[in-house]
């Protein structure tokens, strides 16, 4: 963690929800206790915004409003373990920030993601 700078961004690579939803899925609690270990073992004072991005299916505000509420659910988990609050932010950014094509199933599934960026150390 000592080289990650402040700004950069991890793509969560397994956590799942269900189609149009915001309920995180069992598959995702591996992920989820590797971020939460990161979180209270390996750097405890580490401070990070999660963010959730959709593809382009769907219009422009729900993908807004549904990547927020994906976000949100990830920072709720987080809290649950026992993550202060104060050390999470969540926004969703729906289709604004795709890393693929959307022109493709392969693009599509590549940009509904979850990531985390370091605000602070």
């Amino acid at each position: 963690m000592k080289n990650i700078a402040v700004g950069s961004k991890i793509i969560l690579k397994n956590i799942f929800f269900d189609f149009d939803k915001a309920t995180l899925r069992p598959e995702s609690t591996n992920e989820l206790e590797r971020l939460t270990n990161l979180l209270k073992v390996d750097a405890p004072t580490l401070k990070i915004e999660i963010s959730g991005h959709t593809d382009s299916k769907g219009a422009d505000d729900y993908n807004k409003k549904l990547s927020n509420s994906r976000a949100k659910a990830v920072v709720d988990y987080l809290i649950s373990k026992g993550i202060s609050a104060d050390r999470l932010t969540s926004v969703g950014f729906g289709e604004e920030q795709p890393i693929a094509t959307n022109d493709t199933d392969e693009g599509r599934q590549l940009n509904r993601r979850t990531e985390f960026k370091i605000l602070s150390k």
